[in-house]
């Protein structure tokens, strides 16, 4: 897990021991639900392998995006919530090694949606900081080769697997009063998929591991 993943849920532990209770209006409740829009920026820390069979020494680096997130989250106790994210993002995918002079290679759009099993602290105080861990299924689309990658192999398509992953989270929310507040997430999301390049018949692989940090900072209703 990365360090700053470690480092926000040491963060979470302390504002949940420090936080001061508040008033009952303030209260999460089951049954509760929660809505909140973030910007986020979507970080990949990982890269390419080598291009099978012929450009071992080449890969594709996934680039970073910045887009909105909406997720929603129902209480099923006072503590407990389960809660989808859904959004799209953009990337480029930057050519590295032995063809790194081309440039951008190829881009994709990702639609990541992931459900997660939250414990949410100090459930009656105004600062909320929160925990959670669940699953990540990937879909991969719109995929295309740049002209860059193109004047280099010939006409190519591309296409990327679907793929599944876990997924783990970390975030607070700050209350401004009983219905709207203002977040603070951070994700991280196992995203590994298999990448082919078809070029007039020859196809080549690789596995691109994106495995993201997701940043994200926002505001949230209760109903």
């Amino acid at each position: 897990m990365p360090c700053t993943l470690k480092r926000l849920i040491i963060l979470t532990s302390f504002l949940a021991t420090t936080a001061l209770p508040i008033s009952e209006s303030l209260a999460l409740d089951k049954g509760d639900w929660l809505v909140r829009l973030r910007g986020i920026g979507v970080i990949p820390t990982d890269e390419s392998g080598g291009i099978s069979p012929d450009l071992l020494t080449s890969g594709l680096d996934p680039q970073p995006a910045v887009v909105p997130e909406i997720d929603i989250t129902y209480m099923a106790t006072d503590s407990i919530g389960i809660e989808l994210i859904l959004a799209t993002s953009p990337h480029d995918l930057d050519a590295t090694g032995a063809i790194a002079g081309i440039g951008k290679a190829a881009e994709t759009m990702l639609l990541p949606p992931t459900l997660l099993l939250q414990y949410h602290f100090n459930t009656k105080g105004k600062i909320r900081p929160y925990v959670g861990a669940g699953v990540n299924y990937t879909i991969p689309y719109l995929e295309n080769a740049d002209r860059s990658l193109e004047a280099v192999l010939g006409p190519t398509s591309v296409s990327a697997d679907n793929s599944l992953g876990w997924a783990a989270q970390v975030g607070v929310d700050y209350h401004i009063n009983d219905n709207w507040f203002v977040n603070l997430d951070i994700k991280y999301i196992d995203l590994s998929v298999d990448v082919e390049l078809n070029s007039r018949g020859t196809v080549r692989t690789l596995d691109v591991d994106i495995n993201p940090v997701i940043v994200g900072i926002g505001f949230g209703y209760r109903f």
